[in-house]
């Protein structure tokens, strides 16, 4: 077996190894803005044909046609429907030629007033002339595909542009970068010495090439296991910076959950009256916490109830909170444990709870610190005051300490990046110990090459080298058309 550098991400590549994958000699177009009512909006274009269908609909103030024009410079003028000779936009646009690219292709951006009408007349007009409608992400396919990123940065445009907070904009930079590209390629790399020796040696025995022992051979598996486990270790941090966690707010009806709400928001974000039962319908806003975005969900009260909209609130709410990395069980201290905070407690007892005391404004507290641990267990408990908003800063203090600490991780809605990420590390890790045991055993050397073959290509689909077209499909299906 030859096996090939790790960096082998072109498009000829995927043609040999998965079939045609893009029709890489057409031009694509898209619009690259939000649609709607704004100051800008920009049609882009990628291809061989990019400037000429420029060309045919762009007419510019100095008269130059669109090919003399120099490259990543913008020109003022005016695109003209070719078929009606109709004026449609005052524009500047700009002819960017390869490989100095995004794509490392042509790439013309037409940037017109950000009105609906006028972004999809541009388009139409674009389409008409020869280019396609690009499919999603299919930009940021193709510069992959020319080589220009690897698919961890690819992935990375997405987690910039879906970036809640400073933090998880800025994971986003670092791996867009090639921050952890370089890391895996580095492991990859040494896998790729061993197994070229190790093949070596089988495929010629007749030639004098030195044989790795087993003890060197271990030793080496070990360090890049090690390395593995060095970027496995940031990843879950990584993944709370992006997508944050999840976390319910649950008790029963009138406990002070929705004004909870909206003191952490520090908005008037959801109805608070004294009438039990307001919120009926679940409730959702992101905060961010130092960092975290915690995404907050408001719901209907726990209890029994004959109004047929309540009960299905009490349902939407029961299937809520088995959905949420965290829950806020609000208990009213004035009132005291009561039937229907005993029922919500069966049902979370089991989960990540932090125990918020309610109403101590109202300095009456009959609550039974005892009775809640015979029912809870050893959760943290805080006594705030919603309606002062009292306390809400600890609640946030809380939050974070046991995100940090590994107590509370996100488990739902893991960014695809992340995941895809992990799975691979873990199976090259899990290949490299089964390596390890194979030589710890006394079996010929040779018996551990296919395992080491599988860690280096689970590398591989972390940065493109050894992806299947299935896998980088449904990477960029989650992408905007524009982008």
């Amino acid at each position: 077996m030859k096996l090939k550098p790790s960096r082998y991400r072109l498009a000829g590549f995927f043609k040999s190894k998965c079939g045609v994958f893009l029709q890489m000699d057409d031009t694509i177009a898209a619009i690259s803005t939000p649609v709607g009512e704004g100051g800008i909006g920009i049609v882009r274009l990628s291809g061989a044909q990019a400037v000429s269908i420029l060309e045919r609909i762009f007419n510019s103030k100095s008269g130059k046609p669109a090919s003399a024009f120099n490259s990543h410079m913008l020109v003022y003028g005016h695109i003209v429907d070719p078929k009606t000779k109709t004026t449609v936009d005052e524009v500047l646009v700009s002819a960017m030629y390869a490989p100095f690219t995004y794509t490392r292709e042509n790439v013309v951006e037409i940037n017109c007033h950000g009105g609906i009408a006028s972004l999809k007349n541009i388009l139409e007009i674009v389409l008409n002339e020869g280019a396609r409608l690009a499919e999603p992400g299919e930009f940021t396919k193709r510069a992959f595909l020319n080589g220009r990123i690897d698919l961890a940065q690819a992935e990375a445009v997405f987690d910039i542009i879906t970036a809640r907070t400073e933090q998880g904009l800025q994971l986003a930079v670092e791996q867009l970068k090639g921050k952890l590209s370089t890391k895996v390629d580095n492991l990859q790399q040494r896998l790729l010495g061993i197994l070229a020796h190790m093949e070596a040696v089988i495929d010629f025995p007749e030639e004098d090439i030195a044989d790795l022992d087993a003890e060197s051979l271990i030793s080496q598996l070990e360090q890049i296991s090690g390395g593995i486990d060095e970027i496995s270790k940031g990843s879950g941090g990584g993944r709370i910076y992006r997508e944050g966690i999840s976390v319910a707010i649950a008790g029963k009806p009138n406990v002070g959950k929705s004004s909870l709400l909206n003191a952490l928001l520090k908005e008037k974000r959801a109805i608070v009256t004294d009438v039990p039962g307001t919120t009926r319908d679940i409730i959702e806003e992101t905060i961010n916490i130092r960092g975290i975005p915690v995404r907050l969900i408001d719901m209907a009260g726990m209890r029994e109830s004959k109004n047929e909209v309540e009960v299905i609130g009490v349902m939407k709410a029961k299937e809520t909170l088995d959905d949420t990395d965290l829950i806020l069980l609000v208990l009213d201290a004035a009132s005291g444990l009561e039937k229907e905070d005993r029922e919500t407690i069966c049902l979370i007892r089991n989960k990540k709870v932090l125990v918020i005391i309610n109403k101590i404004d109202l300095k009456t507290d009959r609550i039974s610190r005892e009775r809640l641990k015979e029912l809870l267990g050893d959760k943290a408990i805080l006594l705030v005051s919603a309606l002062k908003e009292e306390g809400i800063g600890e609640i946030e203090n809380a939050i974070f300490n046991m995100v940090m600490g590994g107590e509370v991780v996100g488990s739902r809605d893991i960014f695809v990046t992340n995941m895809r990420h992990g799975k691979a590390l873990t199976k090259a890790r899990q290949h490299l110990t089964d390596a390890a045991l194979v030589l710890e055993s006394g079996y010929p050397v040779d018996l551990a090459v296919l395992d080491i073959r599988e860690a280096w290509e689970d590398l591989g689909e972390i940065t493109g080298s050894t992806i299947h077209e299935d896998i980088v499909d449904k990477i960029f299906a989650d992408f905007c058309v524009g982008k």
